[in-house]
């Protein structure tokens, strides 16, 4: 682990790359080498900001403008892009290092995409392990890019200490903004946009949101005046320094109250339970028990078995 441990905690873009390449192979042994490197890694202290939105509400262009401003400010940025993966080739553009081009060629900045691979939740499989690899080649702040699919996107919120999420003017309405799922977990809502012709609307638009969220239950890890809506436009450039100081504020008052290090021990442990159910799902990809499913599934649609008697049989021969 010394050859590729020793280089990333160094700061080596080649070696954060290749570290992210190791983690994310599905073969077991390239899966142990991993588990290796994340158990030797010191501690991060990076701060993790997910952000989502619709597709075509401008996050790339967001994510390089808000990275360039913030690097100009002397902070290390890492993107961590998910891309989303066709169903029927599996295959993925891998198009955002393209999009944020200026970014993309910026000393301070480092920009990985990564397939979706048909993942629920907008992220990829071993996103949160690439948080640990970025924060360990000394990143100080880590953007988790989701794929961008609505309102199921969540998932993000279990590995970012905040999710932003971006929208569009004329997203909808206050009945719009108080919709359960993505809009509940969302820390800071920005309305993208606010410039030109759009500018008034995407000021109503803020309101409407705004108005919304004050409809929400009040959530113990927020201060007053949080989860708030805000107008910004990556084309223009503004709004973003005063996004980027209600970001701050909000992480300072979490991590005087203890909100931070709370949210942070409870995703660890979500993790873990969710490593624990991976694994037990990948007992069922082995050539014998893929060969008993298949036979159990015969039984069940010839009808010699019920689905339940079906799936304890399964159950039980996995015990042994």
């Amino acid at each position: 682990m010394d050859e590729l441990l020793t280089p990333l905690t160094q700061g080596s873009r080649r070696a954060l790359s290749r570290a992210i390449t190791l983690i994310e192979s599905t073969r077991a042994d390239h899966r142990e080498r991993a588990v290796a490197l994340l158990a030797s890694l010191p501690d991060g202290h990076a701060l993790r900001i997910g952000m989502s939105g619709t597709p075509g509400v401008g996050k790339s262009t967001f994510i390089e403008t808000f990275g360039t401003m913030l690097t100009e400010q002397g902070l290390k940025v890492a993107v961590l892009a998910v891309d989303p993966s066709s169903t029927r080739s599996g295959g993925s553009i891998l198009g955002d290092k393209t999009r944020m081009e200026t970014l993309s060629r910026n000393p301070k900045a480092f920009i990985r995409p990564s397939p979706s691979r048909a993942e629920l939740g907008g992220v990829a499989r071993r996103t949160r392990e690439a948080i640990r690899l970025c924060e360990a080649a000394g990143f100080d702040l880590i953007l988790i890019e989701t794929v961008g699919v609505g309102q199921s996107e969540t998932l993000v919120a279990e590995m970012a200490d905040l999710f932003v999420l971006l929208l569009a003017p004329a997203g909808g309405d206050e009945l719009q903004g108080v919709k359960r799922g993505i809009m509940e977990m969302a820390d800071i809502i920005l309305v993208n946009k606010a410039d030109g012709d759009l500018l008034p609307t995407a000021r109503r638009t803020v309101a409407d949101y705004a108005g919304a969220l004050r409809l929400l239950r009040k959530r113990p890890q927020d201060p007053d005046g949080f989860p708030k809506a805000l107008p910004v436009s990556a084309v223009a450039g503004t709004g973003l320094q005063e996004a980027w100081d209600d970001m701050q504020a909000l992480t300072a008052w979490r991590r005087e109250y203890g909100h931070f290090e709370a949210t942070r021990a409870r995703q660890a442990q979500h993790w873990f339970l969710a490593e624990v159910r991976t694994g037990l799902l990948a007992r069922l990809e082995t050539p014998e028990a893929r060969d008993r499913l298949e036979q159990l599934g015969r039984d069940v649609a010839a009808g010699d078995t019920v689905p339940g008697a079906a799936a304890k049989q399964m159950l039980d021969w996995l015990k042994t």
